[in-house]
């Protein structure tokens, strides 16, 4: 069966370069009534992302591949954020995954075992990695500080890097760049994301100094990666009394 670390079998959406998702055109007709039931409709929890930072993400599993993300967070309160996770910050951008951030107080809160799910993010922050475009460092630097502190648990659901033109196989648990062998962002990626917002990664660093993070930091303290296997199982026949 499916397995996160092994390449998807062969087919028409597993060959490509991933810009382009399989799929005929939309129609004029679709984008219109698109266009009216957007103008009808709330849609009150997108409403609600009021947070966008960019970064890179590695596989779990396989450290030394690395994508740039843009995570779109909705803040529930002071100790939890809920995300949506692209390829990009253009109009066609991919939705990739999903993270849940959670405060120091709340991870310390979770079982051993399902901590083992949440990263860290001090790394990324304090070496300029995490940025939050278009909004100077000043501004940003109180929820810098509060990210420093914090843990995500992050599911790829959409392998963009290997070409996939649709999200194929099974979810892929991903954690933060580290400063730890493979964990290292390959330098011409953080270039070529500084050159598309304007920035320098390295003109932000001396910024961030001062930035703590927690005491533990889960990719260096366990050392360990999770992949994911779906295996068939019965499925239960039987509802459980109330």
């Amino acid at each position: 069966m499916a397995s996160s670390d092994k390449v998807p079998v062969a087919c028409p959406a597993s060959s490509g370069d991933g810009k382009e998702p399989m799929g005929d055109p939309t129609k004029t007709t679709t984008t219109i009534l698109d266009k009216g039931t957007a103008m009808m409709q709330s849609m009150k929890p997108i409403r609600q992302m009021s947070l966008h930072v960019c970064s890179f993400a590695c596989y779990s599993h396989d450290p030394g591949r690395h994508v740039e993300v843009h995570i779109y967070g909705h803040r529930v309160n002071q100790d939890f954020l809920q995300c949506a996770v692209y390829d990009s910050n253009s109009s066609k951008a991919h939705l990739i995954g999903i993270e849940y951030i959670v405060s120091e107080k709340l991870f310390e809160s979770l079982s051993p075992e399902e901590q083992k799910l949440w990263h860290s993010h001090d790394y990324e922050i304090q070496m300029a990695l995490l940025v939050t475009p278009r909004v100077p460092e000043m501004v940003a630097k109180p929820e810098l500080k509060n990210l420093a502190k914090s843990y995500g648990k992050f599911w790829c659901t959409w392998q963009i890097d290997r070409g996939d033109r649709l999200p194929l196989g099974v979810p892929s648990l991903m954690v933060s760049p580290q400063d730890v062998n493979l964990g290292r962002i390959k330098p011409e990626m953080v270039k070529k994301r500084d050159e598309e917002h304007g920035i320098s990664t390295e003109a932000l660093k001396p910024s961030r100094d001062g930035i703590c993070g927690p005491e533990k930091k889960n990719l260096v303290r366990f050392r360990k990666g999770f992949a994911l296997d779906v295996v068939e199982t019965d499925m239960k026949r039987t509802a459980p009394f109330p």
